[in-house]
C-alpha cells in the first residue's frame, strides 16, 4: 500500500477536493529550538591550537562536509545539497530573507562573506547590513541510523524578519543505482508550526523526513494543478527579540524499511537527533582533536606546511564511509564533488587503487586500523582468481554489479597489494595480519604472475587497464606504471613470503623481481630520446610518449631506473612541471591537451609520485618544490583538502576535479615523510632509516608520534654549524637510527648527518588564479667538494630569488652566473641572498649557476 495520507487519497478519489492540501492532523511530539552553544566545548582540551581556514567566501568554489553516514556538497555561496548515504535527499538549498518595514526581498547566498572551515564542522556566514546568518555544516562521526548531516542556522538581525529556505527534494539514489519518480513533500503535523516534511516515494519501505524547529511550510502544491517542481520551503520567522541566542537546525532522517518509514516512526527520529545536536557536535570536536594529537603530526618552522600536513588527515579520514545497507564494513572513498542535476557525487564510493595509493600515508602516520580495515574490505570483494577490485559503488548491493564494466576494470591494484601490506608489515611489525590473510595475498600474488599476454614476463594490461582509460593513437598493451609496479610488488611479495616462512616462494619472487628490472631497462629504455618509453607493445616495438609514469619506480624505496638522469631533469623543466604540479606527459606531445583527463592535465598524484621520485634520486630542490605545491593546494579550492586535477596551461582545477579527492591529499603526507624526512621502517629489525633533506632555511623540526611497531616516537631534528642532529625521544627500547646519508654515524641516541658546506633554499608560493608558468625550476643539482652547480629554467626576462647558507666558515663562496650579496645581515640565521637574471627572450631559457668555494 502506498505510504500517503487519508487526505490525499480521499482527493485521488474526488472525495475532498481542497484547494490546498491540508495539514495532516497526526499527533506528533514538537521539535523545539537548540539553544546556542559554544562551538569550542569546554570540555575538549585541544592541545594542538583550533585547526581551522578562514577565508572570503569564493561563490564559484566548492566545500565538502563528509561522514560516514552522510554529507553536504555545495559552493561557498552556501547554495548545497544533502546526501544520507546511498541517497541524495534534497538538492538547490538557497536562502531569501524579507525584513519588517524593509520591501525589498534579499537573496541571502548573494551575501555569502566567509567561509570558516574546521575539521568537524563548515561555516559559512553571510552578511547584511541588518543581519548576519552563520550556516554552519556538520556530517557527524558517529551518526545515529538514519542520519549522517546536519545543518545549523545561527540569526542575528536589527529588526525581525521572515527566512524562506527553498530546496528540491531527490530522495534519487547514488550512480549506477535506478531511482523513483520525483518523491512527493508531504507536510505532517499537529499544526503549521510544528511539524516536518515527509518525503514519498512509490513504494512504502523508504521515505525521509526533514524539519526544521519552529518553521511553517512554504509551497504546498494542491493535488488539482498541473504536476509542477516547485521549491520545497520551509518559512522562518525570525525576533531578535526573542530568538538571539538560538539554533535552528535543519534535521533530516532517512528510513529503509516500512515499519521506520511511518509518520510516528520519523518523528521520534527527529526528536532523538534535535535532542543530541549539542552532544554530536562536541563529540565531532573530540574526535577530531583526538585525531590531530595522538598521530602523527609535523612542528617545522614553515607554519603552512604544518597545517597542511595536519588537513591532509583529516581529508582522509573524513572520506572513511561506512557501507550500505548493512553498516558493517567503512572503507575509504575517492573523493566528493558536488553532484549538481546527477547522482554522481565526484567518485564518491569505493576504489581500489585509489585507497591502496592512500594506505602509505596512512602506514606512514601509524594509522594501522584503518589500514586493516581498508585492506579486508578489499579482500572481501576478491575475485576467485586473485585479482582485486577497481571500483565498488555505495550502491553496488542495489544493482547486478558484477555484469556491470567497472568491478575489475583495471589491473593495477592487484599488484599495489602486497607493497602495501609489505609496507604496513614493515612499519608495525604485526605478522599475525599477514599470515591472517596469507590465502588472499597468495591468489593475488598467482594472478599478478599468470597475466602475461605477450610473455616477456611482465604483468600487462591484459586483463585490465593499467593507468590511463583512453590514449592517442590506441590502447596500450604493458604500461611503464604497470611494470614498475610489478617489480615492486614482487620485491614486497618475497619480503611477506620470507615474514612468513614462504621461503621457496620468496626466492622465486626475489628472482621475478630481478628479471623484471632487466626487462625495463631492455624494453622502455630509448637510447636516442635518453628517457623511457610510456609503454611496450610487443612487437609493435615501444610507444615513445615522454610521461611520468616512470617515476612510480621509485615509489618503494627499493627500486631506481638505471638511466633515469635526463628523464628527472625534463621532468623538473616547464616541459612537464607548471606552478602548481605536474603534468602526465610532455606539452610536446603532438596530443598534449592540457584540460584533457589523460592527456595534459595536473593531478596531485603524479606531483607527489615526481617528488619521492625527485628526493630519493638527489633532486631535492625540485622534490621540495612539488612537494610544496601540493601542500599549498589546501588552500585553493575546497578549503582544508586537494583536489584531484587542474589544467595544464592555467592555475585552475578542471570543472568537474572531485575537489575533495583522496589520494591528492595523502600526496601530502608521502612526500614530506617519505621524500623530506626520508624516513623508512624495519619493524622485525626494530630499525628506523633516516635520510633527511631538509630545506636550507630551517633550522630545525620535530616529527611527533612516529609509530615503529607498536610504540610511538618523536623525531627531533636540529641543525649545528656542520652537521644535522637526530634524536629519537620516547624510543622504544633496542630502536637503531640509521642513515643512508654519507658519513652519517650515531652517538649515544643521536645520529649525527653531516652537512654540505653549501646549501640553497627556495621560495614557495602558488600563482594567481588563471596564470601560466612563469616560477623558476631546478633541473639539476651537482656538488663537488668545493662546489655546486646549479642548472635551471627560468621565463626570459626575469628575475628569481633563492637562499644560500653556509655549513662552514671562511668559505669565500662565490657566484658564478648569480649575483649573491655580500653580506648575512638583514636574513635570518645568517642567509644569504642570491639574485638571479634571465635575458629578455621568448619562452624559458636555460641557465647555469656555478657556487664554489
Amino acid at each position: 500500500m502506498f505510504n500517503i495520507s487519508l487526505v490525499r487519497v480521499l482527493a485521488l478519489l474526488g472525495i475532498l477536493c481542497p484547494a490546498v492540501p491540508l495539514v495532516a492532523q497526526t499527533a506528533l511530539p514538537s521539535l523545539p529550538v537548540v539553544p546556542a552553544f559554544p562551538l569550542e566545548p569546554v570540555s575538549a582540551i585541544a592541545t594542538q591550537g583550533q585547526l581551522n581556514i578562514q577565508h572570503e567566501a569564493v561563490p564559484a568554489r566548492p566545500f565538502s562536509v563528509v561522514g560516514p553516514r552522510g554529507a553536504v556538497l555545495g559552493q561557498q555561496d552556501g547554495s548545497l545539497e544533502v546526501w544520507l548515504f546511498p541517497r541524495k535527499i534534497l538538492s538547490h538549498l538557497r536562502i531569501s530573507a524579507q525584513m519588517d518595514n524593509y520591501p525589498v526581498p534579499i537573496d541571502v547566498n548573494e551575501h555569502a562573506a566567509g567561509i570558516e572551515v574546521r575539521p568537524e564542522a563548515t561555516i559559512i556566514t553571510f552578511a547584511h547590513a541588518n543581519f548576519t546568518v552563520r550556516e554552519i555544516i556538520v556530517a557527524p562521526k558517529h551518526a545515529a541510523e538514519g542520519s549522517g548531516a546536519l545543518i545549523l542556522y545561527q540569526i542575528d538581525a536589527v529588526r525581525p524578519m521572515t527566512l524562506t529556505f527553498s530546496f528540491t527534494p531527490n530522495m534519487q539514489l547514488m550512480w549506477p543505482a535506478e531511482s523513483d519518480d520525483h518523491p512527493s513533500p508531504e507536510w505532517v503535523g499537529t499544526s503549521k508550526t510544528n511539524g516536518f516534511y515527509i518525503l514519498h516515494l512509490n513504494f512504502p519501505d523508504h521515505a525521509a523526513a526533514i524539519a526544521m524547529p519552529t518553521a511553517e511550510p512554504g509551497i504546498l502544491e494542491p493535488y488539482q494543478e498541473l504536476a509542477t517542481n516547485y521549491p520545497t520551503q520551509f518559512v522562518l520567522h525570525f525576533d531578535p527579540a526573542r530568538d538571539a541566542h538560538t539554533f535552528f537546525p535543519l534535521l533530516m532522517a532517512a528510513s529503509n524499511t516500512t515499519a521506520t518509514s511511518t509518520p510516528e516512526a520519523l518523528a521520534q527520529q527527529l526528536l532523538a537527533l534535535d535532542h543530541s545536536v549539542q552532544p554530536m557536535y562536541e563529540d565531532n570536536y573530540a574526535y577530531y582533536q583526538n585525531l590531530l594529537n595522538s598521530s602523527m603530526s609535523i612542528e617545522t618552522p614553515d607554519a603552512r606546511l604544518n597545517e597542511a600536513f595536519s588537513w591532509a588527515k583529516v581529508s582522509i579520514d573524513q572520506l572513511r564511509v561506512e557501507t550500505t545497507p548493512d553498516r558493517k564494513e567503512e572503507a575509504l572513498t575517492a573523493g566528493f564533488l558536488g553532484s549538481g542535476d546527477s547522482v554522481r557525487p565526484g567518485f564518491g564510493w569505493f576504489f581500489g587503487r585509489d585507497a591502496l595509493w592512500t594506505m602509505f600515508a596512512l602506514n606512514s602516520e601509524g594509522s594501522f586500523e584503518t589500514t586493516r580495515k581498508e585492506i579486508e574490505f578489499l579482500l572481501h570483494r576478491q575475485s576467485p582468481e586473485g585479482k582485486i577490485f577497481h571500483e565498488w559503488s555505495q550502491t553496488a548491493n542495489l544493482v547486478d554489479w558484477k555484469s556491470l564494466p567497472y568491478e575489475y576494470a583495471s589491473a593495477d591494484a592487484t599488484a599495489l597489494l602486497p607493497m602495501v601490506m609489505n609496507d604496513y608489515l614493515r612499519i608495525s611489525g604485526d605478522k599475525d595480519f599477514i599470515n591472517a590473510h596469507w590465502d588472499n595475498l597468495l591468489r593475488a600474488w598467482q594472478f599478478e604472475c599468470s597475466h602475461d599476454a605477450d610473455g616477456d614476463g611482465i604483468y600487462d594490461n591484459s586483463v585490465g587497464t593499467a593507468w590511463v582509460e583512453s590514449w592517442i593513437p590506441a590502447m596500450p598493451k604493458q604500461e611503464i606504471y604497470l611494470a614498475a609496479l610489478d617489480e615492486q610488488a614482487s620485491t614486497a611479495f618475497a619480503n611477506l613470503a620470507r615474514a612468513t616462512s614462504h621461503e621457496n616462494l620468496a626466492t622465486e619472487a626475489d628472482a621475478r623481481a630481478g628479471r623484471i628490472r632487466t626487462l625495463i631497462e631492455k624494453e622502455y629504455f630509448l637510447p636516442q630520446a635518453n628517457f623511457y618509453a610510456f609503454s611496450w607493445n610487443g612487437h609493435e616495438a615501444a610507444d615513445p610518449t615522454a610521461t611520468i609514469f616512470p617515476s612510480v619506480a621509485w615509489w618503494d624505496g627499493d627500486y631506481a631506473l638505471d638511466h633515469s638522469h635526463a628523464m628527472l631533469s625534463r621532468w623538473a623543466s616547464e616541459e612537464f612541471s607548471t606552478d602548481w604540479g605536474t603534468r602526465l606527459l610532455s606539452d610536446q606531445a603532438s596530443f598534449y591537451d592540457p584540460i584533457s583527463y589523460h592527456q595534459g592535465s595536473v593531478w596531485p598524484l603524479f606531483t607527489g609520485w615526481v617528488s619521492v621520485a625527485e628526493y630519493r634520486a638527489g633532486r631535492t630542490l625540485s622534490g621540495y618544490a612539488h612537494l610544496m605545491q601540493n601542500a599549498d593546494l589546501t588552500w585553493s579550492q575546497d578549503l582544508g583538502d586537494v583536489t584531484e586535477l587542474l589544467s595544464g596551461k592555467f592555475f585552475e582545477p578542471l570543472g568537474r576535479s572531485t575537489a575533495h579527492q583522496l589520494w591528492s591529499s595523502a600526496m601530502v603526507i608521502s612526500p614530506v615523510i617519505r621524500g623530506m624526512f626520508g624516513l623508512e621502517w624495519n619493524a622485525s629489525a626494530n630499525t628506523l632509516s633516516v635520510t633527511p633533506h631538509l630545506p636550507a632555511d630551517w633550522q630545525g623540526a620535530t616529527v611527533r608520534n612516529v609509530p615503529s611497531g607498536t610504540a610511538r616516537l618523536d623525531l627531533k631534528f636540529t641543525r649545528r654549524p656542520s652537521e644535522l642532529l637526530i634524536e629519537a625521544l620516547h624510543a622504544p627500547e633496542g630502536l637503531k637510527l640509521i642513515s643512508q646519508s654519507t658519513g652519517a654515524r650515531i652517538q649515544g641516541n643521536v645520529l649525527h648527518i653531516p652537512l654540505p658546506d653549501v646549501e640553497i633554499a627556495m621560495h614557495h608560493q602558488l600563482p594567481e588564479f588563471g596564470a601560466a608558468t612563469s616560477q623558476l625550476k631546478v633541473l639539476d643539482q651537482q656538488a663537488t667538494a668545493h662546489s655546486l652547480t646549479l642548472s635551471l629554467s627560468g621565463l626570459g626576462g626575469s628575475t628569481y630569488n633563492l637562499l644560500l647558507r653556509e655549513n662552514a666558515s671562511k668559505l669565500h663562496v662565490r657566484a658564478d652566473g648569480a649575483t649573491l650579496s655580500v653580506s648575512k645581515d638583514g636574513l635570518r640565521d645568517g642567509l644569504r641572498a642570491v639574485s638571479i637574471a634571465f635575458s629578455p627572450a621568448p619562452g624559458y631559457a636555460m641557465k647555469t649557476v656555478t657556487f664554489s668555494w
